[in-house]
């Protein structure tokens, strides 16, 4: 599948980014606020926490507890939002490649399952791991340590498309499925590290999308045709691209 397309509007937005150069200090304010919020209520949405996004700010910024939610969808929702704060502080002091190692991948997944899963936050699995209605088969539990590895090989990389790394990136983590739980928030985490470390803006899987997302994802992993997954997270990127240079250039306005 060709996507030259994509990659060239890709690169037609950033372009339009870079141009931009340093914003004002209360604008990087008012985005990463933003961004806490909306990642943390996207990412938790697919992985099926019903909090809305309303509930999700108050939980967030103000940290109350809503009436008719789970303890755990609580604890799911301040600790993703400690790990993307986490990943934009990283990303911001480590631009150079290699920056990205396994202590690192996995302190995100320490902070995603924080006083929810302690005796496996933070490490590798030891056991066999399936996804509910998947026909998709991970790595043997022996072999994950060797295949992590391997994506930290391709994290270090001088990759042809900074973007596109990103995007593999987060393919190949939910492809190894490296931990007993908290895989697609990690990927997901991972590959905006690694966007913001080359000055994307993060990637926003909607909510509304997640059928198409998880169907795009599964058919690689059974058939190895990742045409659908990438054609999806392009586009997705492209909009995310779209949507940020639009608040810039909306509160630059005000």
């Amino acid at each position: 599948m060709d996507f030259s397309g994509e990659i060239k509007k890709i690169d037609e937005l950033k372009t339009e980014i870079n141009a931009l150069g340093p914003l004002d200090p209360a604008l990087i304010k008012n985005l990463d606020d933003w961004y806490r919020v909306e990642l943390t209520y996207t990412s938790n949405a697919i992985e099926g926490n019903t909090l809305t996004r309303q509930e999700t700010a108050q939980v967030i910024e103000k940290d109350i507890s809503v009436e008719g939610k789970t303890l755990n969808e609580l604890l799911e929702t301040k600790n993703h939002s400690r790990a993307v704060d986490f990943v934009v502080d990283f990303a911001r002091k480590n631009k150079t490649r290699g920056a990205v190692t396994l202590p690192v991948i996995l302190d995100i997944h320490k902070l995603i399952l924080q006083k929810i899963d302690d005796a496996n936050a933070g490490k590798l699995r030891t056991v066999p791991v399936r996804v509910a209605g998947s026909m998709a088969i991970f790595p043997n539990p022996v072999k994950v340590p060797d295949v992590m590895k391997e994506l930290i090989v391709l994290l270090a990389e001088n990759h042809s498309h900074q973007a596109a790394k990103a995007i593999e990136a987060h393919y190949r983590l939910v492809s190894i499925h490296p931990f007993t739980d908290g895989n697609g928030r990690v990927a997901r985490l991972l590959m905006n590290l690694v966007l913001l470390q080359n000055n994307f803006p993060p990637l926003i899987v909607p909510k509304e999308s997640r059928r198409v997302y998880i169907t795009s994802l599964e058919k690689g992993q059974t058939t190895d045709d990742t045409g659908d997954y990438y054609k999806f997270m392009y586009e997705q990127l492209i909009i995310s691209m779209e949507q940020y240079l639009e608040m810039v250039k909306g509160k630059n306005r005000d």
